[in-house]
């Protein structure tokens, strides 16, 4: 991926699920160049706001980056992406997909990573709803459509 695939990228992420103040990731090339373009960015373009870049530059996101050659830095969102590849593994397998069929799958991948609980919302034993990442995302617990069974 080059730095522009990877800044459109996160403009699409930042047009879903807003700007963050802070990024995390490791010494990637492409992330260090997404970096010292935001950074340029912000010092030439900090009155206008015309382009996404622009845009993220003005609300000066703030990038951390982990020491170079070691991932276990990154645990937590290496585990994410392991259970991304989890899924995506046994759901796809070695199948060809369209575009359409892959952008799919990848969403309902994703609503079930956010469905994972994370705590329990009471203390009542009967009270089976449980803290989702998905409260955090779009105030509640996110639901799919079922899928047929195609085993028959």
């Amino acid at each position: 991926m080059t730095t522009d695939a990877f800044l459109a990228a996160l403009r699409r992420f930042f047009s879903q699920r807003g700007y963050s103040s802070d990024i995390y990731s490791d010494c990637a090339t492409i992330f260090v160049g997404a970096n010292t373009v935001l950074r340029e960015n912000f010092v030439a373009f900090r009155a206008q706001i015309e382009t996404g870049a622009r845009s993220v530059a003005l609300h000066n996101v703030s990038w951390h980056f982990i020491p170079p050659g070691s991932p276990n830095f990154g645990g937590i969102w290496e585990a994410g992406i392991k259970s991304m590849k989890h899924h995506l593994h046994r759901v796809i397998g070695e199948s060809m997909l369209t575009f359409e069929e892959f952008y799919t799958i990848l969403k309902q991948i994703e609503a079930v990573l956010n469905s994972r609980p994370i705590s329990a919302l009471s203390d009542d034993p009967s009270d089976l709803t449980a803290l989702t990442p998905g409260h955090f995302l779009v105030g509640g617990p996110l639901a799919a459509t079922p899928e047929p069974n195609l085993l028959d």
